[in-house]
């Protein structure tokens, strides 16, 4: 086994359980490890801390365990089975009577929120979507697909493979998606799934991400219980899912707002599958904020702003702010007296206090009077490691504008 030997004083975080090894805090490195080889990590009197992948990087090492369960045999089905355990706790799989619940599709694992750094599966009613963002997990795909079909049984349809996009490129990394499991019986691409009764067509192999935004459940349904009489604006609409639950929930008119046209496509389809009125609704291919700059005053009284991350690295902080400011200043001059805007931002290098003060910018700049009503946050299934509040990424707020 490679050993990680740290510099003195720097076991400290792991001692707390953070999941990350800095390349700054090693002092030695015994062996020649090959990048997503496990590792063993040590403190500079030679004390045991922790089992991880190696990487090369600012992060050197995603730890994998404080004790020796990276190295059994049941390593990967057994941390898969706890994930699961957890989604059943939070009503998110078939409880323990046998019943469904009337969401059949939810995150797996969330990295180090189920301390598996580096890795995300999301689930879609018998289909297991995985993305590695690491080299080591990437490594241990073929492992992972195995345990994942012990976990579920014959319950499981296929287990597909998207890292293309997501793991780190490297020589030799053979870096083309496809599925690493498929039941016989099945031969689709995509699947229609429910979301607290509402009805989602998932295309995993030529969406966005996994091919479904579950972050956004919860909120998703507050924006439902709200949207009632209201005309809605869905902006950064992806595949409509904001626009489904106004929809379902009375909304006067929603109209959805998307750059691709693939996504609107879906979108139009989602309409029809929940058996809306079309009139309802109207799909709007085009740049989110190119519109929103040209929308009457007053037309909205419900907004939804959920842009993709303005900035995936801190370099980019600055000018992430900076265009948080001027959409939320947008969408706050633009909607109706006693309107609602639902803003968020899903950037891990923005932090809550740094999103909230841009938004508070936004409003200061439009001169109107806004009021917090509630802020946002992701689900249980996109759960957070207490020792790494790193992984608290979505953040948001519900605004009520005079």
């Amino acid at each position: 086994m490679i050993k990680i030997i740290l510099r003195r004083g720097r076991e400290d975080s792991l001692l707390r359980f953070h999941p990350w090894v800095f390349s700054g805090a090693i002092a030695q490195i015994q062996g020649n490890p090959a990048e997503g080889d496990v590792v063993a990590v040590h403190a500079s009197d030679g004390s045991f801390l922790a089992y991880g992948h190696y990487q090369i990087g600012s992060i050197a090492v995603r730890v994998l365990s404080f004790d020796d369960s990276a190295l059994r045999p049941d390593f990967w089905e057994s941390a898969l089975s706890g994930a699961l355990q957890v989604r059943k706790r939070c009503g998110l799989h078939e409880n323990s009577s046998g019943s469904a619940s009337n969401t059949d599709c939810y995150r797996l694992v969330h990295g180090e929120g189920d301390n598996l750094p580096g890795l995300i599966i999301d689930y879609y009613d018998g289909v297991c979507v995985m993305q590695a963002h690491s080299v080591g997990m990437f490594r241990a795909k073929k492992q992972i697909a195995d345990a994942l079909c012990k976990v579920y049984g014959d319950s499981l349809k296929a287990v597909y493979d998207k890292s293309s996009g997501t793991a780190p490129f490297k020589a030799g990394l053979d870096l083309v998606d496809g599925y690493m499991y498929r039941r016989d019986d099945f031969n689709v691409d995509e699947l229609v799934v429910k979301e607290n009764g509402h009805k989602f067509i998932v295309n995993w192999t030529e969406g966005q991400k996994t091919g479904f935004f579950l972050d956004q459940r919860d909120n998703r349904e507050l924006v439902g219980r709200l949207s009632g009489g209201r005309n809605v604006l869905n902006l950064f609409c992806y595949t409509g899912g904001f626009s489904i639950y106004a929809l379902a929930s009375g909304a006067l008119h929603v109209d959805s707002v998307d750059s691709s046209k693939k996504a609107m496509m879906m979108v139009d389809r989602n309409v029809e599958l929940n058996g809306f009125d079309s009139t309802l609704h109207t799909s709007i291919c085009c740049d989110a904020i190119e519109y929103l700059r040209n929308v009457p005053d007053g037309k909205y009284d419900l907004m939804i702003v959920d842009p993709p991350a303005f900035a995936k690295h801190r370099g980019a902080l600055k000018n992430a702010l900076r265009a948080y400011q001027r959409l939320n200043a947008a969408a706050i001059s633009k909607v109706a007296s006693g309107g609602l805007v639902f803003t968020y931002s899903c950037s891990q290098v923005v932090d809550k206090e740094a999103f909230a003060l841009a938004v508070f910018s936004a409003a200061a700049q439009c001169g109107r009077s806004v009021r917090i009503l509630d802020r946002l946050n992701q689900p249980c299934d996109h759960s957070v490691n207490i020792y790494h509040p790193e992984g608290e990424y979505l953040k948001g707020l519900l605004l009520y504008v005079e």
